[in-house]
């Protein structure tokens, strides 16, 4: 008898893990499926996962395919299971290619391929539905946004928009969407919500578009350049009952929000300065070295940097005031904001082709918070106080890319739960965007 086995979190249960497990099941004469505890889901990196433990096993069983079901609680269980059970096959669906290699020295290795254009049949029948993502723009962002999109329950990636089809296609084929197209009507008809990760001077028209044709819209930093179009946005999606989401990683981390919510707990005192930097080195032919109109430093990093500086001091800064290093075609290469507040001050310090060192310092009353480089993936940072000996370590998980997060609490919210919105809220990007607006203006007088 030839034994074959799968693992899944099988949340939402639709008619991909359907086929998957019917195609599984005619590989042998015996199938075992392990269904993953939404503990051990969490700590591989799942998120948003819905429905119960027990649900999920029953949803497996009644396919009629399953012969038998294991839980899986713990890393290291699938080679444990493939000995205990005598597997000959182990399979999983093909965008987990290459990642159980490893277990060839034990069994064969059939990678499945993925399902396209999912039907929600099964899950409409339960009152519920899976969420179609569309993504336009099939850059380098884009790129990193799928493999994340694929860790969040409910959620599908269905297709890509990009004004030439070719770079759609690839991208499509690359990651086995269901639809590539340059037509943008086609492209809105087929989704529920759409990731904006086009180049800066597009978001706007984009997430404008998307909104008019009722789709919820998570769009990369910085979403506009205009407090004014934030604002108009931001009303729009309010009277459509949409969700609009501007996509600043960091603000959604686990770890972020930990150390923000130390800083305003009064451990440290209160907050009187806030001291952010992030610079990186760039070649000089991408587009944040070349784009005159939005290029440079600050626009490209700066959502970076103004979010602690916003979250713990607030939007009603009394002044600004921009110093920048520039480039021969005129976009900065290194830029220092600087805000007065009422009795407090900060600094951003952003840079593409001046390197200093990427920390985050929120100095109270009381003590100080420290976080080191790279602080926007936000993984430790230090409490300090008077004493030297009196220090707080802290330590927070920081998935993938970070990304997850973002799309993770997209989806929470569209699904009816606001309970996140406080993370970055629409005062607080609308007040970003203002600030982006002023650098640019300061950047035009400049050149006048």
């Amino acid at each position: 008898m030839k034994k074959v086995i799968t693992y899944g979190s099988f949340d939402l249960f639709h008619e991909g893990h359907y086929r998957l497990l019917q195609r599984a099941k005619a590989l042998g004469d015996y199938l075992i499926v392990g269904v993953t505890t939404e503990q051990y889901d969490e700590s591989r990196g799942k998120l948003n996962v819905v429905d119960s433990l027990i649900e999920r096993i029953d949803n497996v069983r009644n396919t009629g395919f399953v012969d038998e079901v294991v839980v899986e609680d713990h890393n290291g269980q699938k080679i444990e299971d493939i000995l205990r059970f005598g597997i000959d096959i182990f399979t999983v669906g093909s965008d987990w290619t290459g990642k159980f290699d490893y277990l060839k020295d034990y069994c064969e290795v059939v990678y499945l391929d993925r399902t396209k254009n999912v039907s929600s049949t099964l899950l409409r029948q339960r009152d519920r539905e899976l969420l179609k993502i569309g993504v336009i723009g099939t850059g380098r962002i884009a790129k990193r946004f799928v493999p994340e999109a694929r860790r969040i329950s409910g959620a599908e990636l269905y297709g890509a928009y990009n004004p030439h089809i070719e770079s759609a296609e690839a991208y499509a084929k690359w990651f086995e969407l269901a639809m590539a197209t340059d037509d943008i009507e086609k492209f809105m008809e087929n989704i529920d919500a759409v990731y904006v990760a086009s180049p800066h001077a597009t978001h706007y028209d984009y997430v404008k578009t998307a909104l008019e044709h009722g789709k919820h819209v998570l769009c990369e930093k910085p979403m506009v350049f205009r407090g004014s179009q934030a604002e108009e946005l931001y009303q729009m999606a309010e009277e459509k009952n949409l969700i609009l989401m501007e996509a600043v990683k960091t603000a959604y981390a686990p770890g972020f929000n930990q150390m923000i919510s130390i800083a305003k707990s009064g451990l440290i005192g209160e907050v009187k300065d806030v001291e952010a930097c992030f610079t990186k080195l760039t070649s000089k032919g991408v587009r944040e070295m070349t784009d005159q109109a939005y290029g440079g430093g600050f626009t490209e990093l700066g959502s970076y940097t103004l979010l602690p500086v916003i979250k713990l001091l607030g939007t009603e800064y009394k002044e600004i005031r921009f110093d920048s290093i520039l480039a021969e075609n005129g976009i900065d290469l290194y830029t220092k904001a600087t805000f007065i507040y009422d009795n407090a001050f900060a600094l951003s310090k952003t840079g593409l082709g001046v390197k200093s060192e990427g920390q985050l310092l929120i100095s109270g009353t009381k003590g100080y918070i420290l976080a080191e480089s790279p602080w926007w993936l936000t993984q430790s940072f230090e409490v300090r106080f008077e004493d030297p000996n009196k220090r707080e370590k802290h330590f927070a998980k920081f998935l993938g890319n970070g990304l997850r997060y973002e799309i993770s609490d997209f989806v929470y919210m569209i699904n009816g739960h606001q309970g996140r919105a406080y993370k970055f809220t629409k005062e607080e990007s609308i007040a970003m965007a203002g600030i982006m607006e002023r650098f640019l203006r300061k950047r035009e007088e400049r050149e006048n």
